[in-house]
């Protein structure tokens, strides 16, 4: 077992085997009581994804674009840093409910009151679109993907000391997810899936505290909020995606340590099928642990995994411009938000 700690919200582990895996108290207590009393949303697999036949061909498959993704990156980041409480944001969340009342069978803002943990209250708007509304929950199939739209309130991460009380624009922390979420709402709006799928746009993920031990329930406020006050009563997915920072040059996508562990087989299928669509920035072998939106849904019992770029060689185990002003759309490879949007297209058809 080899750990290294990252600094923010990130606790990478290397291990050879799942029954020697450590984590933070905070995380291990709660989702091994997830493991024990809500196993029936985890799907058992083969523990070698390479031996497992890939999702069949659909001729009917529609294409993902990733320029129109990429558009969608730079509309976001040309509204400014969407930092919760700014005009910036709110010009935001009424573009996101625009863009997808028309494609969407039903869409629902959620308004949540939060306390960030600087004490400053706010009201976490989450968004979510549905698909196929009429189909039911977890016993017929219905998918939950995830992106946060929101951008953190300082770039306390950037190289220069003197820009670190500036906001992050939030090109691939924010934006890219988000993009593929809604060039995939374009895509469902004119040839449904067969089953249903149900987009979730939380706010108030990124302003948490960095550095500081036990801070997980800093982050992902918005999430927080959506996992105690579903937007349908009872609702419960069969599995949940989450797209976080997909678009940067050179990602790379590891399998995430707290998805790994907890939802196996969602992980197993998302990372065959991505082989299965040529997405050759989704590598096959373990990163390290998260704090993120899945996080919460975990502690809830519901499966979901975290599809996020890993760079396990740099400082603080992200892309370059991770919490930085640098995080803008020229740093943007259309072709990696098509590698993304192009595998869930796969899982959904």
């Amino acid at each position: 077992l080899n750990i290294v700690n990252y600094p923010a919200r990130t606790l990478t582990m290397q291990c050879a085997c799942l029954c020697g895996i450590m984590m933070r108290l905070s995380i291990i207590t709660i989702l091994l009581f997830v493991v024990a009393s809500a196993c029936g949303g985890r799907t058992e697999t083969t523990s070698d994804a390479g031996e497992q036949s890939a999702p069949a061909a659909t001729a009917s498959r529609p294409t993902f674009s990733g320029d129109s993704a990429m558009a969608l990156v730079e509309a976001q980041c040309a509204m400014g840093p969407r930092v919760p409480g700014t005009a910036a944001h709110a010009r935001c969340v009424d573009w996101l409910k625009t863009r997808l009342t028309p494609l969407a069978d039903t869409v629902i803002e959620q308004l949540g009151p939060v306390e960030t943990f600087d004490g400053v209250h706010l009201t976490a708007h989450n968004i979510i679109a549905s698909f196929n509304a009429a189909a039911g929950g977890a016993d017929n199939g219905r998918v939950l993907l995830i992106a946060h739209y929101d951008c953190r309130p300082w770039a306390d991460a950037d190289p220069d000391p003197s820009r670190r009380t500036q906001p992050v624009l939030g090109a691939n922390d924010g934006a890219s997810g988000t993009a593929v979420l809604l060039e995939l709402a374009r895509l469902m709006a004119h040839q449904r899936p067969g089953r249903g799928v149900d987009l979730l746009l939380v706010d108030v993920e990124d302003w948490g505290q960095s550095g500081a031990e036990d801070a997980e329930d800093t982050w992902a406020l918005g999430t927080q909020y959506w996992v105690a006050h579903r937007h349908v009563p009872g609702y419960t997915p069969a599995y949940a995606i989450l797209l976080d920072m997909v678009g940067a040059r050179d990602a790379t996508f590891m399998r995430e340590q707290y998805s790994e562990v907890y939802a196996t087989g969602i992980v197993d299928h998302v990372w065959r099928t991505a082989q299965s669509v040529d997405a050759s920035h989704f590598v096959n072998r373990t990163g390290g642990g998260v704090t993120d939106d899945h996080v919460p849904l975990l502690r809830a019992g519901i499966a979901a995994i975290d599809i996020i770029d890993q760079r396990p060689g740099s400082e603080h185990g992200f892309f370059d411009g991770w919490h930085t002003t640098a995080d803008t759309p020229d740093k943007i490879d259309p072709a990696v938000l098509a590698q993304v949007g192009s595998t869930l297209v796969a899982l959904l058809y």
